[in-house]
């Protein structure tokens, strides 16, 4: 079947201090964002790209693209003020065809072909795959009265890349848009639909601070 990565990088940057955007710095002399991608294309040599990108900086995603990869595979769009309105904006550009859809952020660079591969046999299967994985921290939930203690061991950190048949997510972005869609699979469940989760990698971060960065160029070269 098809496949399409629909990578979502229309971050600002602002926790990294930094004007550069964090998909756009530098990790082992690549752009954060090139790791992502070239990921997707290692997976699968059918793979299709579709990239979300700030307006302003459409042109830095179209350079990375022309420096590092075969541009027949890429389809570029501008993002929009939330990621709801990003992810709509990259599957407007999607014709009709069945096709498993990708849904990754852009600075979650340390992901495999292994994560990518079970997502696309799962939603394959079910429909949806959304990786996660177990919190290993004590978890409290704010209350009005204060805070309370949750049972972490039914706590999951939910990660990318978000994968769905095609006439699932395009038939649930159609929805009108509401302040709780933080990812997809939120979309999803509003439009009725059960979430299946996968396990996810401890390794697939997503690139916040300049930390972050730290840790993930640590990660690289020990690999």
């Amino acid at each position: 079947m098809k496949k399409i990565a629909l990578i979502v990088a229309g971050g600002n940057g602002t926790r990294m201090n930094n004007e550069i955007p964090k998909q756009f710095l530098l990790l082992n002399n690549k752009p954060v964002l090139y790791y992502a991608i070239q990921t997707f294309l290692d997976a699968y040599e059918d793979m299709e790209v579709v990239l979300v990108l700030p307006e302003e900086h459409i042109g830095k995603g179209q350079e990375i693209i022309d420096g590092f990869f075969d541009t027949s595979r890429f389809r570029i769009t501008a993002g929009g003020r939330t990621r709801f309105h990003s992810v709509k904006n990259g599957l407007s550009l999607l014709k009709d065809d069945e096709a498993i859809i990708f849904v990754h952020d852009g600075v979650r660079c340390l992901l495999t072909t292994d994560l990518i591969k079970r997502c696309y046999q799962a939603a394959l299967e079910i429909g949806i795959a959304i990786p996660a994985i177990a919190c290993k921290d004590s978890v409290r939930l704010l209350t009005e009265n204060g805070n309370e203690i949750l049972d972490r061991s039914k706590v999951r950190l939910i990660q990318t890349p978000q994968t769905f048949h095609s006439k699932i997510l395009l038939t649930a972005y159609a929805i009108d848009y509401k302040d709780q869609f933080t990812d997809e699979a939120t979309v999803a469940e509003a439009f009725g639909l059960k979430i299946n989760l996968i396990e996810g990698e401890i390794n697939n971060i997503k690139i916040t601070t300049p930390e972050d960065l730290i840790i993930a160029k640590y990660i690289l070269n020990s690999n």
